[in-house]
């Protein structure tokens, strides 16, 4: 997640003081009002919120959470690291806490994006329960619950450039292998294999559908997950890497090294990247909205929303359609068809 100590003899430090202030000071600049908006504009303009838009209210909420650390570590990688252990370990917890709780709502949104697509009106008992709110909860529980291994391995360390808090220290080599492998398997591996059967059977059922609609909805939801992957996917390679070389330490200590000297090289490069991931959800939100039509400007991420998750309000005025239709209506009013909120095409 953060740069390794063994920076300094890779890259010059002045290049790569540059280079992760750069990319961090882009994400903070970026990804604080744009969270902050879609935060505000879900919770202060919207009088009903669909599942879907709850979802995405928390995952802006975990993006949000994230980037309110970056100053913290901007002013370490320039300076040193001054905040003390506990400071280092609850700022590497809530790191952690809210990556994992991005996932798991990532997750959720395909699975319902699955739900509207292949079991619409298995949807619908979302809105007459308490289910939303559980799965919310439940979220954010096992988010906490997972982020907190991290706090008995995280320290401080001295590097070249000061006391910076980067450093994990195990116990053991399985500890090692157990936590890396278990931090990518339930972060990244299982929550990814769920997204991309959702995704492949949404993908399907729409591509049999009569409709002409372009799903704006869907595809939205998509390219969040996509960006999410290919921000994140880096740093559980390197998680992979560091696996590998410490299993093969006894057997193989020349290639255990080799592998140990790249993942150090990478992983602050993988880890910085990372932060990018909580700053475009935003822009992808704002992206979508420009392609609604409204004569008022403010009104256009709203509007968006509302499409996300129109079926509330849609489920009550449909029409009872003919019985080879009726399927096909469903599914086209849970995806985001809205005939009251035209979109143009891209």
């Amino acid at each position: 997640m953060t740069p390794p100590t063994e920076i300094d003899d890779h890259l010059p430090m002045s290049v790569a003081k540059i280079f992760i202030c750069s990319i961090l000071g882009f994400s903070f600049v970026l990804g604080i009002p744009g969270n902050s908006l879609v935060i505000w504009t879900i919770c202060g303009r919207m009088k009903k919120r669909p599942p879907t838009v709850v979802l995405i209210l928390h995952l802006a909420v975990a993006d949000l959470l994230i980037l309110l650390t970056l100053p913290v570590w901007i002013y370490s990688f320039v300076n040193h690291w001054l905040f003390g252990i506990g400071t280092c370990k609850g700022l590497v917890f809530l790191i952690y806490c809210s990556l994992y709780a991005s996932i798991f709502f990532i997750t959720c949104l395909s699975l319902e994006r699955y739900l509207a697509v292949s079991h619409p009106f298995v949807l619908q008992r979302w809105k007459k329960t308490m289910v939303i709110h559980l799965v919310v909860a439940m979220i954010w529980f096992f988010s906490v619950v997972l982020g907190s291994t991290i706090i008995p391995f995280q320290t401080i360390d001295d590097t070249v450039a000061g006391s910076q808090c980067v450093t994990r220290e195990y116990a053991s080599h399985s500890q090692e292998v157990i936590h890396l492998l278990s931090e990518t398997i339930l972060g990244f591996v299982v929550p990814f294999f769920i997204i991309c059967t959702c995704y492949i059977s949404v993908g399907k059922r729409i591509c049999g559908m009569a409709s002409p609609s372009k799903q704006h909805s869907a595809k939205l939801i998509t390219s969040v997950v996509v960006i999410f992957c290919l921000c994140w996917f880096p740093h559980h390679f390197f998680n992979l890497l560091t696996v590998i070389s410490v299993l093969l330490q006894d057997s193989n200590s020349e290639a255990s090294e080799t592998l140990e000297k790249i993942s150090e090289a990478g992983a602050w490069i993988a880890g910085t990247i990372a932060f990018i991931s909580s700053c475009i959800n935003p822009l992808l939100y704002a992206f979508a909205a420009r392609n609604i039509r409204s004569s008022a400007k403010f009104t256009k991420l709203l509007k968006l929303f509302e499409q996300v998750g129109p079926w509330e309000k849609q489920a009550s005025n449909l029409e009872m359609p003919p019985p080879d239709k009726k399927e096909e209506s469903w599914i086209s009013a849970n995806i985001g068809e809205s005939e009251s909120t035209p979109v143009s095409s891209v």
